[in-house]
């Protein structure tokens, strides 16, 4: 199961927007083809409204709700959870439920650093499958802030890597077919036992910082068809 969290606002009490779930259907539909012969199922989440509102966190919140209701569903299904901005931070803080085997997040809004603030939290990404991927051209979270908690979750979880797309902004779309390709193929294998491509296992075994500084070569997706 994959669950799909779009992105959101830092603030707000508003209904969600309907162009941030529309921009998480090509990739819904990227996994759902990817993974169908596996049976393969995806679901995008539709939060109560679109603010991540502080330390209610709500879309958090609501991931986590999503994730109980699969098990409702489903039964006891491993669930990837991708997000992208505001989405990839919810992903990260719901990676803790135990039907949760794995987080994809793209481009993931995080807070600045506030020593009057607790940091992101790290530790509920133990035992999980995890892979970062954001623009060096982002504008709207930088991306030194997805390094530096990928680098803090790799002391106790040598399973997560992160992939730097060049010259790319919030929204991944100069290499997004590249993006998708990356995204399937970490899917698939998080979900499925499969063999992950070469960059992604090496992303995975390498040391901080090359495995958290890895980047996206052009033309990924077409390197990996017959």
């Amino acid at each position: 199961m994959v669950l799909l969290l779009p992105d959101g606002e830092p603030e707000s009490e508003r209904r969600p927007s309907r162009l941030s779930y529309a921009a998480a259907l090509p990739l819904g539909r990227t996994l759902a083809r990817a993974g169908r012969a596996d049976g393969l199922v995806v679901h995008r989440v539709r939060y109560r409204c679109r603010g991540w509102n502080g330390p209610d966190a709500h879309l958090a919140a609501d991931a986590t709700w999503a994730v109980n209701e699969v098990v409702r569903r489903y039964g006891d299904v491993p669930v990837c959870l991708t997000g992208h901005g505001m989405g990839g931070r919810a992903a990260l803080h719901a990676a803790g439920h135990p039907a949760v085997n794995s987080v994809l997040a793209l481009a993931p809004w995080l807070p600045e650093d506030d020593v009057a603030a607790a940091p992101e939290p790290v530790k509920q990404l133990a035992g999980k499958q995890v892979l970062i991927v954001h623009g060096t051209n982002d504008a709207r979270t930088d991306p030194e802030l997805s390094y530096r908690l990928a680098e803090r979750a790799k002391k106790s979880n040598r399973d997560i890597c992160r992939f730097e797309v060049h010259s790319d902004g919030h929204a991944l779309r100069q290499h997004y077919e590249e993006v998708r390709a990356l995204a399937a193929d970490f899917v698939l294998g998080a979900l499925f036992t499969r063999r992950y491509a070469r960059p992604v296992a090496d992303a995975l075994a390498a040391p901080p910082p090359l495995g958290l500084r890895m980047p996206l070569a052009a033309g990924f997706g077409r390197s990996l068809r017959p």
